[in-house]
């Protein structure tokens, strides 16, 4: 008995080995210290979807087959493995090979339904894919998805068999050949343009639900009328005969309870609200029940804010950004979120959450998310540490005639219909995936120039379809009257938008913010992806000259503030690629100025009367 466990001990341990063995960190180039860490069997094991938690799951992550084809068949044969979820261009993927736009990158792997799990409903689940996937289980074909930044799942139980089963998945991304949303990545980066970005780059996870069950939830706060307006939507349509508890908690003891039902509004009292912000980030606890006549068919743990954005006047006759009913002046940085090992993945969520740490600790409030959409859990920490966001839609297809700031003249760009129709329906899918997180207060559906089309519809159609958020006019320039804001570009800056002597239509009646400014750049001495053309708007050798600089920056912005200025943002979180701009180098490893200097440096933009 004792040389049986010992050769299955031998067995399991070899058979570890090799996995590991056939997978490691690819690329001579920085990575973080997160990013050492990575081990295959372990990678990105949280829960994903953190605002609507099931306690049954099974993470896909790890080690897949992989193969690159130029045609449409299914292989027969794969090349290796790679580590999901990490692009097959990263370092981390163990990979590290780039795919045009003719060819297919294919991923197979295997699992087993828990015994447990024999009578639900099995769910497939992407964080995202960049660009079109399809997925095979079994031989079967389940669906195709396109668009790289939404969360999709798929019910797999018709395609499941007794036993092993088996999952195959193809996608096809065309990066900047084609039109779709694609952020910063191009075939050829170079300056601010970044590496592709190509297959699976987040979680994949199974779960099991009943045949009738919770899909989704939005929430929407109204700290106005102390209440809480809830929607569960349903898994079919079949709802006859279903009701739904809501149960809201505060610091684990209930404060309201209703019973309510599928796919309709129900409105929660909540008493003496404690009002979300960045100074006090209080998050209720949620749990929602589904019942049929008396019997738990699902259940689901979530959580809310009550806190309210707004436009409103001071006394001085401003349009100024309120929160929960106070003007309050946003301070943020312009965050691209790309790490130098897995690109669009943090290495892991330890990693993702040291970015908006840096940031708070550094005295900002807000962080503009630059085209791109984030993990579910990035937005989850955000919630918690009562940062504001505001949210691009990353950009694709060409850009329109930029004008910059001065563009006051309404330049757009004409998409054809399919291109048109991608950007709305992704754009669409966005809103509604992430509607759920308080930290989100500004929707960017343009900037620059970049895709812009059919400004004004696209604009009042954010605006009708989110009502609980801000929308910024279209961001950097090639104003149009629609939107919230007016938002300029400077660099290195500051400045303001000043269109009154040319378009008052465009400025009348919206907040000035400046939506990038800075760029303050310091290469720093083996914490750079390459050894030269390192690029910043300004550029400096010395860290104190970077701080200096960085004061004289934000001491020009109090009287901005004075005329009207609502919000600034600062160019960048940290360096990414070729850019030294960075608050922190793109390792992280250096964070080139001292957190309390800067924290007390930008104190005085909160303070101006």
């Amino acid at each position: 008995m004792k040389i049986h466990t010992y050769l299955l001990l031998v067995l399991l341990l070899s058979i570890k080995v090799s996995a590991q063995d056939s997978w490691k960190i690819r690329g001579d180039k920085i990575i973080s210290k997160w990013a050492k860490e990575v081990k295959p069997e372990s990678v990105l094991q949280e829960y994903p979807r953190p605002h609507m938690v099931r306690k049954d799951w099974i993470n896909l992550n790890g080690l897949w087959d992989y193969t690159v084809v130029d045609n449409l068949e299914i292989p027969e044969n794969f090349t290796g493995k790679i580590l999901v979820p990490f692009a097959i261009e990263s370092a981390l993927s163990g990979v590290q090979n780039r795919v045009s736009e003719n060819e297919l990158i294919w991923y197979k792997r295997t699992f087993e339904i828990p015994g447990s799990w024999k009578s639900k409903q099995i769910l497939l689940h992407f964080g995202a894919v960049d660009w079109e996937t399809n997925v095979y289980v079994n031989g079967i074909k389940l669906d195709t998805h396109q668009g790289g930044y939404d969360p999709f799942s798929f019910d797999i139980t018709h395609a499941l068999h007794e036993g092993e089963q088996e999952i195959l998945v193809s996608v096809w991304d065309p990066t900047s050949q084609g039109t779709q949303a694609r952020g910063k990545q191009i075939t050829n980066p170079h300056a601010i343009w970044y590496t592709p970005v190509s297959g699976i780059w987040q979680t994949v996870w199974l779960e099991p639900v009943s045949q009738q069950a919770i899909a989704s939830l939005k929430i929407t706060p109204n700290i106005d009328t102390k209440q809480l307006i809830i929607t569960a939507k349903s898994k079919t349509k079949n709802i006859k005969g279903y009701e739904v508890l809501f149960e809201a908690f505060s610091d684990a003891e209930m404060v309201a309870s209703i019973t309510g039902t599928l796919n309709s509004g129900s409105v929660i009292d909540i008493n003496e609200p404690k009002l979300w912000s960045p100074g006090n980030p209080f998050l209720y606890d949620l749990k929602v029940t589904l019942k049929k006549k008396g019997k738990v068919i699902d259940q689901v743990d979530s959580y809310f804010a009550m806190r309210k954005i707004s436009v409103g006047i001071t006394p001085d006759g401003h349009e100024r950004l309120f929160l929960n009913n106070e003007p309050l002046f946003q301070l943020g940085t312009l965050d691209q979120g790309w790490w130098p090992g897995g690109l669009y993945t943090a290495p892991s969520d330890e990693a993702l959450k040291f970015d908006i740490e840096v940031t708070r600790n550094s005295g900002f409030n807000m962080i503009r998310k630059h085209v791109k959409v984030e993990p579910a859990r990035w937005y989850y920490h955000c919630d918690k540490m009562g940062m504001l966001v505001w949210q691009d839609m990353p950009n694709g297809d060409k850009g329109a005639d930029w004008r910059g700031p001065s563009g006051y003249d309404g330049r757009e760009m004409q998409r054809s219909a399919q291109s048109a129709h991608q950007f709305k329906k992704e754009w669409k899918e966005i809103i509604d995936d992430f509607y759920h997180f308080p930290s989100i207060v500004m929707w960017v559906p343009f900037n620059e120039g970049w895709g812009q089309f059919d400004t004004e519809k696209i604009i009042n159609w954010t605006m009708e379809y989110d009502t609980s958020r801000l929308v910024n006019g279209p961001s950097g320039g090639n104003f149009f009257p629609a939107g919230h804001t007016v938002d300029q570009h400077q660099y290195p800056g500051p400045g303001m938008p000043d269109l009154m002597l040319h378009a008052p239509n465009i400025t009348e009646g919206r907040v000035l913010v400046l939506g990038e400014f800075g760029g303050l750049g310091l290469p720093v001495k083996n914490h750079l992806w390459q050894s030269d053309k390192n690029w910043g708007y300004r550029n400096y050798e010395e860290r104190s000259v970077l701080l200096d600089n960085y004061r004289k920056l934000i001491n020009k912005i109090p009287p901005l503030i004075k005329k009207g200025l609502a919000a600034a943002i600062y160019t960048q979180t940290t360096d990414v690629e070729g850019e030294v701009n960075g608050l922190m180098t793109y390792d992280r490893e250096l964070i080139k100025m001292e957190q309390g200097e800067v924290k007390k440096i930008n104190r005085i933009l909160y303070e101006v009367e």
